[in-house]
């Protein structure tokens, strides 16, 4: 999947929400897309690291930990976990961890920062509900692009699979 952010900006203007610019790209997969799954949480990763284990082709795991920066959300086995099932990506309203690690995977990822310390896993949050950070709210179901230019969303699929 490849496209610039600005290039659906420019063609799709009447479609897009564009999220603020809070995220920093750390995954190895730059350009990345596709349906939204979203999970809030609070320094607690458990629903993370159970939907990376799913299924994901075609999607992107939207996760908002509150924009905390006390705990990381996403490190590598979770991400690696998330590449072998499909995922093309995770933006993370929060941090992430290992991220020399995570730069060489196929993955594409966004978070607000770094931070060496781990959740603790204590079965808390939400799978599939909007989650509002950045000016926009993310809806199960919509779709998110994001590249180095930034994050955008829309109510409905702006490329196709291979591209077009």
């Amino acid at each position: 999947m490849q496209f610039l952010t600005t290039d659906l900006c420019d063609t799709h203007p009447d479609l897009v929400r564009v999220v603020e610019p809070l995220f920093t790209n750390y995954g190895g997969k730059v350009c990345f897309g596709g349906e939204i799954v979203t999970i809030k949480c609070h320094e607690d990763n458990s629903l993370v690291k159970e939907n990376a284990s799913k299924p994901g082709q075609g999607k992107v795991l939207v996760v908002d930990g509150g924009g905390s920066m006390r705990r990381a959300l996403l490190g590598d086995m979770i991400a690696a976990s998330a590449l072998r099932n499909g995922w093309e990506g995770c933006i993370i309203y929060g941090c992430i961890r290992d991220i020399d690690a995570i730069r060489v995977l196929e993955l594409g990822v966004q978070a607000l920062g770094v931070m060496p310390l781990r959740t603790e896993k204590r079965g808390i949050g939400e799978l599939d509900v909007p989650v509002t950070f950045g000016g926009v709210t993310f809806q199960p179901g919509e779709f998110v692009y994001a590249d180095n230019n930034g994050i955008i969303v829309s109510a409905e699929p702006l490329i196709t699979p291979n591209g077009g």
